[in-house]
């Protein structure tokens, strides 16, 4: 009998060893509340990735999960407007797919979205910092979801060291830089995106 433990908690160790390698992490899912769910929350597989994808150009967005902001997956058509530059151009198309609905497979995965559509992005108006992004809809009436989904994921996009964005409403709003933080993606409806004052 004590044979039979041993091999069976060396299998163990090995099947667990092996999932590591894998890549692929083990469920958490306390075994005294019943068999774990078909599909890991918060998890997307390769094959389950967004059919509204389609060729394109390859972004992450955060969408909330878990209470959480976690990235997804996307292929997006950047807009082609003559009249905007290729900054604000991106920060539309992403603000676009954040407001779409997620599909099946990332609801099945317990992922939403609390951006809504039809708020539209300009570029800096006269006298703003380069890279400002003004918003049709201010920032501060957005739901704290919202904004910190908006945050990170053109904070991300832009790919500076400082995960930072400089946003405001239309016309002479005042503007703010925002930042996208650890604490921010972990309890997004809590933790505001921490800001500073900047000059227009």
């Amino acid at each position: 009998m004590n044979g039979r433990r041993i091999r069976g908690a060396i299998t163990g160790a090995v099947l667990a060893a092996a999932l590591a390698g894998c890549g692929i992490r083990s469920t958490e899912v306390p075994t005294d509340f019943g068999p774990a769910p078909s599909r890991m929350p918060c998890v997307l597989s390769n094959s389950a990735l967004s059919p509204q994808a389609g060729n394109g150009v390859p972004v992450q967005v955060f969408l909330v999960c878990a209470s959480q902001l976690v990235t997804v997956d996307r292929n997006v058509q950047i807009r082609t407007d003559k009249a905007t530059t290729d900054r604000v151009r991106i920060a539309q198309t992403l603000l676009d797919e954040l407001a779409t609905p997620p599909s099946e497979a990332e609801k099945e995965s317990g992922f939403v979205t609390d951006v809504r559509a039809g708020t539209t992005v300009e570029g800096p108006g006269s006298g703003d910092p380069d890279g400002a992004l003004r918003f049709s809809t201010p920032p501060e009436d957005l739901s704290a979801f919202a904004l910190a989904q908006i945050v990170c994921t053109l904070a991300d996009s832009a790919a500076a060291d400082d995960h930072t964005v400089i946003m405001g409403g239309p016309a002479d709003a005042p503007l703010r830089r925002y930042e996208c933080t650890q604490e921010v993606r972990s309890r997004p409806g809590t933790v505001a995106p921490p800001t500073q004052s900047v000059d227009s």
